[in-house]
């Protein structure tokens, strides 16, 4: 059966910055689709409480608090993970943030803590996973770009910059891995409405009502929009896709 290839029972996932929007959404998709999930992120009442919800779902959940700056802490996630479940299938790199400011006015620091957090923490998250994967030879990672991977609109260029960077990482490295069948996409959400982009809503509403005319389906994105593609992307049904940056924006970029 065609669906049956879309199951993720049996299934490990690692789920960062997990422990609100888009994160909690995804963590509890994969476990609704069958997945065992490591749930990490910086807030750990948040993770309790999510742990909850997917053990809800007759799925087992592991709580790892971690900020994916601390990169030695990133070996340590993956190790309890092959602790606890013998294995990892599948790893969503999802963590991130943005500094709002003109390029003129970014410090060094502010620089390096978007860079470090979107970019720098997805490629040591992917290399600690696919060392393990490639033992077992096959693995899902799935990294969260964004249309600013090819648009740039002002007063985020470091994320800009980053999200560019997790689109050509996601290249680079299924290109590397392909050889041990870890096949390597990523998922660029259009506006979606989250904490990250609650400002919008709130304080600048003549933004967010120009970006929703321009979307051609006339609407934020929610991170409900984004799960058909996380499963499909994470299962059996996408073994003979990698290196793919899919954006889902709801026809933003078309206008």
């Amino acid at each position: 059966m065609i669906l049956d290839k879309f199951s993720l029972k049996g299934k490990v996932a690692i789920v960062t910055g997990a422990s609100r929007g888009m994160g909690k959404v995804m963590s509890l998709a994969l476990a609704e689709a069958g997945a065992d999930v490591v749930v990490a992120a910086r807030t750990l009442m948040k993770l309790e409480a999510l742990s909850e919800q997917i053990r809800s779902l007759n799925r087992n959940c592991l709580v790892y608090q971690i900020d994916v700056t601390e990169f030695d802490k990133i070996e340590l996630m993956v190790k309890k993970t092959i602790d606890e479940f013998g294995k990892v299938d599948i790893l969503v790199n999802n963590a991130g943030m943005n500094i709002r400011k003109m390029a003129i006015d970014l410090s060094q620091p502010e620089w390096d803590k978007v860079l470090n957090t979107n970019l720098k923490a997805y490629f040591f998250c992917a290399q600690a996973v696919a060392r393990e994967m490639a033992k077992k030879n096959g693995g899902k990672i799935v990294n969260i770009a964004s249309l600013r991977s090819i648009i740039a609109p002002p007063m985020a260029p470091a994320y800009t910059a980053s999200k560019g960077g997790v689109s050509q990482l996601t290249k680079a490295l299924a290109v590397e891995w392909a050889k041990y069948k870890i096949r390597v996409n990523a998922i660029a959400p259009g506006y979606i409405e989250t904490e990250l982009t609650a400002h919008f809503k709130e304080k600048e509403i003549d933004i967010y009502e120009s970006i929703r005319d321009r979307t051609a389906l006339k609407r934020w994105g929610l991170p409900e929009d984004i799960v058909g593609i996380l499963i499909y992307l994470a299962s059996d049904a996408s073994e003979y896709m990698t290196g793919q940056t899919l954006y889902i924006d709801g026809g933003y970029l078309l206008t």
